[in-house]
């Protein structure tokens, strides 16, 4: 009987289309909802906290990148983990990764839901998650040249009222008290209210605006040539999103420079409002639905290509989540599970505890990935390698210290539901492994 070939994702995405992928994970308006806490928390010091954040972001991305190199295959921070550390360990950082995806997908339904829920006051909220979770998951059915159309559509949108909205924001200045005030360095660095403490706080938050960089290599088994675009990719985003965000948060402070002016919650929509009117504060009212829709069915993309990785591993039931359609060669169960499991979430998981999970699963895996990257280049470097301790050692432990420091910070509710979520992986895979006594399998794939 001939023996038939291993089904594998099929390589479409170029360097641009990874580009496409991360700034919607991350969206060119993510700083806007938190803005108002940020201030809060920063006292009036949002930019410079944005800012301080990207370092130890954009030197993860670079070791995403440079593991991406090394494992061009499905699976993100559990592959890299699990290769070059341990395969236990691996799982454990793919388990809380979902768990960072998961409150991602479900934020992304719920604030678009919320937004109809105020034009059809009458529609019951479940109906309305409902609805969101099937268009995403509808729509990665179809592919994922099918995501990348709609996904360029939104970054256009999203990037078109930013511009928008900084262009007002500009002119406001300019009416209310001339060009001078548009450029403030007060803005960046206030002695009156600078105070240590306030910034650390303030740079644990804006952490959150580059969650999601990561998804970028979970489709490196996507990717014409994961070896070159990886690195490039996840730096750019980083770096791109980075440098929106700032510019973004400059402006919001400079139309509103006491956050005490607004509603912290909302603050950003007053601002639209004063510089706009109306129309603005509608606009961006349907641009972030949209938006964290783009998002949502984006990151659904990647958690089912991570939990295709450990069920291809067979660390979770090959039958189920290591299964590719023959027809679209994308993981449609998966698609679909996660999809469940995101509208479930909905329903049972409160708002305000999803954000305090968000970050804790992300900086379990960006601290693996860290680690992961000091041993694979500079502990047990390849045959080829030339080895360079700013690159292999310096770089990577200071990022691992920076998301130790932003892990560190979360709220102890987070660690606690955090740390019972890791617990219930660990039971998961004493018994997969009788004991940890077996090691999981691991899937050979040659990048050819």
């Amino acid at each position: 009987m001939r023996e038939s070939k291993p089904q594998r994702l099929k390589r479409v995405l170029n360097l641009r289309d990874l580009i496409v992928y991360g700034m919607i994970i991350l969206q060119v308006v993510g700083p806007l909802p938190t803005f108002g806490i940020l201030e809060q928390r920063s006292n009036n010091h949002a930019v410079i906290t944005a800012l301080i954040a990207m370092l130890p972001m954009v030197i993860t991305a670079v070791s995403y990148g440079r593991m991406a190199r090394l494992y061009p295959m499905a699976g993100s921070a559990y592959t890299y983990v699990g290769r070059s550390l341990n395969p236990h360990l691996g799982f454990l950082v793919g388990w809380s990764m979902f768990l960072d995806y998961w409150m991602i997908l479900l934020i992304s339904a719920l604030i678009p839901a919320l937004a109809m829920q105020r034009l059809l006051p009458a529609a019951p909220l479940p109906l309305l998650t409902f609805l969101v979770v099937a268009a995403m998951t509808g729509l990665n059915l179809r592919g994922i040249r099918a995501t990348l159309r709609a996904n360029q559509v939104l970054l256009v949108a999203a990037s078109a009222a930013v511009v928008v909205f900084v262009a007002l924001a500009v002119r406001h200045l300019v009416l209310k008290s001339g060009w001078n005030s548009v450029l403030s360095m007060t803005l960046l660095y206030n002695p009156v209210t600078f105070n240590p403490r306030t910034i650390l706080s303030g740079i644990s938050l804006a952490a959150i605006t580059y969650i999601g960089f990561d998804g970028v290599t979970t489709l490196a088994e996507d990717s014409v040539n994961p070896r070159r675009d990886m690195v490039l990719a996840t730096v750019l985003v980083a770096l791109i999103i980075g440098l929106l965000c700032a510019l973004e948060l400059y402006f919001l402070q400079s139309v509103l420079p006491d956050w005490r002016a607004a509603d912290p919650n909302t603050s950003y929509l007053d601002a639209m409002r004063i510089v706009g009117g109306p129309a603005l504060f509608l606009t961006f009212l349907i641009i972030m639905s949209v938006s964290q829709f783009g998002s949502g069915f984006s990151v659904q993309v990647n958690v089912a290509r991570l939990l295709y990785g450990m069920g291809r591993d067979n660390v979770l039931p090959r039958a189920l989540f290591g299964y590719l359609s023959p027809r679209r060669q994308n993981p449609s169960r998966n698609i679909l599970f996660v999809g469940v499991l995101a509208f479930l979430g909905t329903l049972f998981v409160p708002f305000e505890r999803a954000l305090d999970l968000l970050n804790f699963g992300a900086f379990l895996g960006f601290m693996g990935v860290n680690l992961a990257t000091v041993w694979s280049y500079h502990v047990r470097p390849p045959a080829a390698h030339r080895s360079n301790i700013v690159w292999d050692l310096l770089l990577p432990l200071t990022g691992f210290l920076g998301c130790l420091i932003f892990w560190i910070g979360l709220p102890e509710r987070a660690k606690i539901t955090g740390g019972l979520w890791l617990l219930l992986g660990l039971v998961y895979a004493a018994c997969k492994t009788r004991g940890f006594r077996e090691r999981p399998l691991l899937f050979d794939f040659q990048e050819s």
